[in-house]
């Protein structure tokens, strides 16, 4: 199963020789061994394995969220090295959304808040109207008012991927974004994402243990042992 895309389009994901290492006990232990990865404009693949395989860690590293302990990493035409934390966010901020398991929207703004707050660290004017139209894009227009805590585990999910597509970003990655969800709603989930994927035309990146959702993608990657499987 190759990692890499193919020739005929740009590349928006590069990653060469990535080694991600932590110390547990005393001990070094490799969480990541030697990975190659490159990923093409408007393409959609998922990452998958068992827990423990690294996929988390992959797509953090990959979003500019953490740096490896070696290898490089070019997002959007940006080596992540090359960049200081405030530059990796800016980047981000313009480029690059990013749909965590576990929602991560701030309690203390409204779903509308919520979405309106990568347009306005991108410095976009009309971030309110993004915000409002991504909003009934997801089929919340009647939900823009309401806190997290006022809306269901799927609308939760649905504000959060509203605010990872509201700014247009080029590079959306989504870290199991339908394993908090029933099934139902998950599957509901899974249309919304890609139809925001087909009609805004972003490289979409998936860590995910849920086979319909992998199998709906244009490649699917399987991390074993810190290594894709070939």
């Amino acid at each position: 199963m190759s990692a890499d895309a193919s020739d005929s389009k740009s590349k928006v994901i590069v990653a060469e020789n990535i080694v991600q290492q932590i110390v547990s006990g005393g001990e070094r232990i490799a969480i990541l061994n030697g990975l190659n990865l490159a990923i093409a404009a408007g393409e959609s693949v998922a990452i998958v394995g068992a827990s423990g395989s690294g996929k988390t860690t992959l797509l953090s590293l990959l979003a500019g969220l953490d740096s490896p302990s070696s290898g490089e990493i070019m997002l959007a035409g940006q080596r992540l090295s090359s960049l200081d934390e405030d530059g990796r966010a800016r980047l981000r901020a313009g480029r690059v959304g990013f749909v965590f398991q576990s929602f991560q929207l701030l309690a203390g703004l409204t779903a509308l808040e919520n979405v309106m707050l990568p347009a306005e660290l991108a410095d976009r004017a009309d971030a309110e109207k993004l915000a409002r139209d991504t909003l009934t894009q997801v089929g919340l227009a009647a939900r823009t008012g309401h806190y997290p805590y006022q809306l269901s585990g799927g609308e939760q999910q649905r504000v959060a991927i509203a605010r990872a597509f509201a700014a247009g970003p080029e590079i959306l990655f989504a870290d199991e974004p339908t394993g908090n969800l029933d099934a139902a709603t998950g599957a509901k989930i899974i249309d919304l994402l890609f139809a925001l994927n087909r009609d805004r035309g972003a490289t979409l990146v998936l860590v995910t243990h849920d086979q319909q959702l992998a199998e709906r993608c244009d490649r699917v990657l399987r991390l074993n042992a810190g290594r894709f499987d070939v």
